[in-house]
């Protein structure tokens, strides 16, 4: 089992800056990735950005590529999201996944991944 505690969602204005953090209890498998997904309203959850922890690959969803960075620590077994130049389509509740067997070709998948934290609420708005 994996416990995933976030932290750092809140209310910033358009154009502004946020960082998510993400404690992991531990690390489990072979193919260990940690990131995010969000999920707006009425909308379907969303892939965002997760992070290979052994190779350090990052992978990141279309709509946040080049504006958000995904980077971690290992020591403290924490991944962090900054999220750059937001704009009111981000805001969501951000939940963080990860999964210690994933396959490359399912990590923009949300049920690849088996364990989630309980989320935080991102709202950009002036």
């Amino acid at each position: 089992q994996v416990r995933l505690v976030e932290s750092g969602g809140g209310l910033v204005q358009p154009g502004g800056s946020l960082r998510l953090s993400c404690e992991a209890s531990r690390r489990t498998g072979s193919r260990f990735y940690i990131g995010w997904f969000r999920q707006a309203p009425e909308k379907e959850r969303e892939f965002v950005s997760v992070i290979n922890w052994s190779g350090g690959h990052t992978y990141y969803g279309d709509s946040v590529k080049g504006r958000f960075t995904i980077s971690k620590d290992n020591a403290k077994n924490t991944v962090f999201l900054q999220m750059n130049s937001l704009n009111p389509d981000d805001t969501a509740v951000y939940y963080c996944v990860a999964d210690g067997s994933i396959i490359l070709s399912s990590i923009r998948r949300p049920e690849a991944y088996d364990y989630w934290g309980q989320g935080t609420q991102v709202t950009v708005s002036s």
